[in-house]
């Protein structure tokens, strides 16, 4: 090689180096987002030596979410594929597997797969409406689920119709006090029944019956396979200030049903204790609170002699399960924006089995002491994790110090080499003397000495909590460049009944002063330009971001999402009455409360230029609620648009393109305004 070449060689290799060294580290994007996967509802096999999860994925072409379920060995070993559906649940035997699935003639179906069997699975069902809860009778031969039965009422008028004619549709006849029954759209007529089938397959047959739903929740055998213990919701027309729920038994053999619990409250969740004896469950007496954490409780199995096992433990079981003694209960629960494992004894008092800043899903606590869960952290998206609970010397369980690694790693792929932003946990103090935790998402390649735009983004509910998960909205913002900011104000569960109640009869107003408090906490570190602030916020977030640009003109651009902007016209056209505690009259008694928490009242200060965004078939927060907002706007001369989502409920990102969309549209409108607040 001529001392020429050799020349032109180096100098090739050494700027295609330099070249490699100034590509900049890949960040997440929408394009990782599209193949980004979650798992969940982990199960052990009663063997103990496989178990099944739920995975996720999304399917770009058909622009839907796809939920498959894999298998693999209780050591994580032998990871694949089994089949395409969800809700997984083994037989006692564990020779089997009950499942969700689309199926024939349409829609979900229940399906039974023969796991040494490499043939298909066996369709159970074939009934015109989903069903819901399935479980497994103890011997193994029958399926418990629930299911709508459609009721159609009419007047007894009679029509002169010609035989043949293709005449419209009879009109629904409503006469519920709550006629709207879910966030997600109109329900049928009729109510929700607990049926059984055979599980190789037959005629479903309906146990329970009545013009009031049966099922509320889930559904469990007693330990005999005599009944089926379930709950019961109703709304009492006399008072609809209150939801009254019940826990049940139905005899599946003659359709008999018990009465288990009495209260003028919610009673849900009932969990029948290893040897039947005893009944698990929780509730709370009826308040005037706007928002009450559940108490644990056992009862007799006949519901006798009630007891309450929460002691001064004030927060709300979620999923629950015995000990295989029967010795208390384990149960997960929300905490300071983490979940985590508890037991409560049967002698009395409530600890913690895991500790950590982290959401611990159970799936499942094995008699075996086997604990099958999903775990996330702030930048770990979702994973299986299994570990083994120990116990003293009294019996009872001990605290697990270190929680193992995942058995799985199904974003490994995507997320290799990708630099993710930090996530800084904040604590700051606001009025009341209250403490509000929050946490704040850098830049992937953030520096402290340059000047940052915040996103402030704010969780709806209001009765909800922001957690330590990981979020891949906010590492998409924080890709963009910007610091996000999410805070669980005074409202938010997880931090015991009082807090979630300070905004009773006070909503909004001491929250919007938590979540100034939060950007004025963040903006003293020194790092953020104060004249690129942005909000957003959805649902109950939604109703905070309308409050604040009409409180305040500190941000650049806002956007509200699918918002309660007018509390007056919001009464008479949400799904729910839930909302009516908020104020201590009904609007045709006294408006004035209604009035002074709407914020369309305070459309004439706003200044911010402010984006809507709402689901055309939105019924918790009708889209209507949007249209005044954007109109008074428009009116006002302030900067706005509206985006009505197409196929959206509650919400603008059940989609997979409505989700992008809803990233893009958001970046779009703040750097359209970047800059430029209304002072």
């Amino acid at each position: 090689m001529t001392m020429k070449k050799l020349t032109i060689c180096l100098w090739l290799a050494t700027g295609l180096a330099t070249a490699a060294l100034a590509q900049p580290t890949p960040k997440f994007s929408l394009e990782k987002y599209l193949d980004y996967e979650t798992v969940s509802e982990p199960r052990l096999a009663p063997n103990g030596r496989q178990l099944v999860y739920a995975r996720q994925w999304i399917d770009k072409v058909n622009d839907r979410r796809v939920t498959d379920t894999w298998i693999m060995e209780a050591d994580g070993s032998r990871q694949r594929f089994l089949l395409r559906g969800s809700n997984a649940r083994f037989s006692p035997d564990g020779s089997r597997l009950a499942y969700l699935a689309e199926g024939e003639p349409k829609g979900t179906q229940l399906f039974v797969k023969y796991l040494d069997s490499d043939g298909p699975a066996t369709p159970v069902t074939r009934v015109e409406r989903a069903p819901n809860h399935l479980t497994w009778s103890p011997d193994g031969q029958w399926l418990a689920f629930s299911m709508r039965v459609p009721q159609k009422d009419s007047w007894p008028v009679k029509l002169p119709k010609p035989e043949g004619a293709k005449w419209t549709e009879e009109p629904r006849f409503v006469d519920d006090l709550v006629y709207r029954r879910d966030r997600v759209g109109f329900v049928e007529d009729g109510y929700v029944h607990v049926f059984v089938v055979p599980a190789a397959g037959g005629t479903p047959r309906q146990v329970t019956s009545g013009d009031w739903d049966h099922a509320e929740g889930g559904l469990h055998w007693t330990p005999d396979g005599r009944e089926i213990l379930f709950t019961s919701l109703r709304v009492p027309e006399a008072d609809y200030q209150y939801r009254e729920s019940e826990v049940y038994a139905v005899n599946v053999a003659s359709g008999q049903i018990r009465q288990l619990t009495q209260r003028k409250g919610p009673d849900s969740n009932p969990l029948p204790s290893p040897d039947g004896k005893l009944v698990a469950y929780t509730g709370y007496d009826y308040n005037e609170e706007s928002y009450t954490d559940s108490r644990l409780y056992v009862m007799n199995a006949d519901g006798s002699q009630p007891r309450d096992l929460s002691g001064n433990f004030d927060r709300s079981p979620q999923a629950m399960w015995w000990a295989a003694d029967g010795s208390g209960v384990y149960f997960t629960c929300e905490d300071k924006g983490s979940i985590n494992l508890h037991f409560a004894s049967l002698k009395g008092g409530v600890k913690a089995i895991t500790t950590g800043a982290h959401l611990l899903n159970v799936g499942e606590v094995a008699a075996n002491g086997i604990v099958v869960a999903t775990l996330t952290r702030p930048q770990a998206p979702s994973e299986v994790v299994s570990f083994r609970l120990a116990k003293g010397k009294d019996g009872a369980p001990l605290p697990v110090a270190t929680l193992p690694a995942p058995l799985t790693q199904v974003n490994d792929d995507i997320l290799a080499g990708v630099k993710l932003g930090p996530v800084e946990e904040i604590w700051y103090k606001s009025v009341d003397n209250f403490d509000i935790q929050g946490w704040v998402v850098k830049p992937p390649d953030f520096d402290p000495a340059k000047k940052y735009p915040l996103l402030l983004v704010i969780h709806g509910g209001p009765h909800a909590m922001y957690n330590v998960g990981f979020n891949p909205t906010w590492q998409l913002h924080a890709a963009e460049g910007y610091v996000v900011l999410y805070t669980n104000p005074r409202g938010s569960t997880g931090y015991g009944s009082a807090f979630a109640n300070a905004i009773k009869n006070d909503y909004p107003n001491k929250d919007y002063t938590d979540l100034m408090n939060g950007v004025d906490e963040v903006v003293k570190k020194g790092y953020i330009d104060d004249q690129r602030l942005f909000v957003y916020g959805g649902s109950g977030g939604g109703v905070l971001t309308s409050w604040i640009v009409g409180h305040t003109n500190r941000f650049a651009a806002a956007s509200v999402n699918f918002p309660v902007i007018n509390w007056l016209s919001f009464v008479g056209t949400t799904d729910g009455v839930s909302w009516y505690r908020n104020f201590q009259k009904l609007p045709w008694e006294d408006p004035s409360e209604h009035l002074r928490r709407s914020p369309l009242m305070y459309v004439g200060n706003v200044k911010t230029p402010t984006m809507l965004m709402c689901g055309v078939n939105d019924l918790r927060t009708p889209i209507s609620q949007t249209e005044e907002f954007y109109q008074a706007l428009k009116l006002r001369k302030v900067p706005t648009v509206m985006i009505r989502f197409n196929d959206e409920y509650h919400g603008t990102s059940s989609k997979p393109s409505n989700f992008c969309r809803t990233v893009q549209y958001l970046h779009y409108w703040f750097k359209q305004h970047d800059g430029q607040t209304g002072k």
